[in-house]
């Protein structure tokens, strides 16, 4: 198909190259375009990979066919209030991403139960700080809260360190060997269980602040947190203060809001928190490359578009 064009912005000028390289390989008939070069012209683009286009900027675009969100997210795009919902809009949910979820996910649920964070600090220190590690996977349940192509893997990665796994999520969702507990009525159970809570839960009005005191106070006391959805889950100033009071003995944290994590705040120096910078899933621009050119050869082809933004529900 001739003439065929796509915007991007995501990376900036030397990530650019990077993704005109990786699509050149791909599909050759694909001509990319920088984001200001494709606004100049705005009535040749069919596609656009974006992560935080500008105000109305893609309702600019009067032959735009599809819009591909750059990253494990589309919050960015979301907030454009011009977002032209009569264009699909393909969420970058791969199979990469939910192996690079679950490998961090493992990671940290690992990190929290053998107490990565105290030993750092004693090697920072030079203290040879000797102790043994309570607890072992098979007795501490992990609680998995979001139970999408992300839980799925995590649970599965996380079963297969020993980990008894149970899910909580707003819709009723089945997963092997997951007891799964459903809306508000099931939350409370759910926490109670939860010696590990992982949050991957999608970015909705409804979601918004569901990890604060009233839901840490149903843990037992001593879980720990794992945040690895999206920062407006979690109320930082109610997980300091669990931290601080001993109802968490630890947590990690790997979204914010704001990001970055503001200079000076609590979390970076905090003893029993790991703050890392939004690295949990995010995959190679290669392997999100290669999505969506599959995507696109799919969709000219005439097939239906997979990981569909649904502006109904609001992921």
């Amino acid at each position: 198909m001739a003439g065929r064009v796509m915007a991007v912005k995501s990376g900036g000028a030397a990530a650019f190259a990077e993704w005109r390289d990786c699509f050149a390989a791909l599909d050759p008939g694909l001509e990319l375009l920088p984001w200001a070069e494709a606004l100049r012209r705005p009535e040749i683009v069919d596609y656009a990979l974006v992560w935080d286009p500008g105000p109305g900027e893609l309702a600019r675009l009067p032959r735009l066919r599809v819009i591909f969100g750059a990253g494990a997210g589309i919050d960015g795009l979301l907030a454009d209030p011009d977002l032209p919902l009569q264009v699909p809009l393909v969420r970058m949910a791969i199979p990469e991403a939910a192996q690079r979820m679950g490998e961090f996910c493992c990671w940290a649920v690992l990190s929290l139960l053998k107490e990565a964070r105290r030993l750092a600090i004693a090697q920072a220190a030079g203290v040879w700080d000797y102790f043994e590690p309570p607890h072992r996977a098979d007795l501490r349940t992990v609680g998995l809260m979001g139970l999408g192509a992300m839980g799925a893997r995590c649970a599965a990665m996380l079963q297969g360190l020993g980990f008894p796994v149970i899910g909580w999520s707003r819709t009723a969702k089945s997963l092997p060997g997951v007891e799964g507990h459903v809306g508000a009525a099931g939350l409370p159970a759910f926490l109670g269980r939860s010696h590990i809570l992982v949050c991957l839960l999608p970015a909705t009005p409804e979601t918004r602040g569901i990890i604060r005191a009233e839901t840490l106070a149903l843990l037992p006391r001593g879980a720990v947190y794992v945040g690895l959805g999206r920062g407006l889950h979690h109320r930082l100033d109610d997980v300091l203060a669990a931290l601080d009071s001993g109802q968490l003995s630890g947590a990690v944290l790997d979204v914010f809001e704001p990001e970055p994590l503001p200079p000076g705040h609590p979390l970076w120096s905090h003893p029993k928190a790991i703050v890392t910078p939004h690295v949990a899933s995010l995959p190679s621009r290669a392997e999100r490359a290669g999505y969506v050119a599959r995507c696109i050869a799919g969709f000219e082809r005439g097939e239906p578009l997979p990981n569909l933004f649904d502006p109904a529900r609001g992921y």
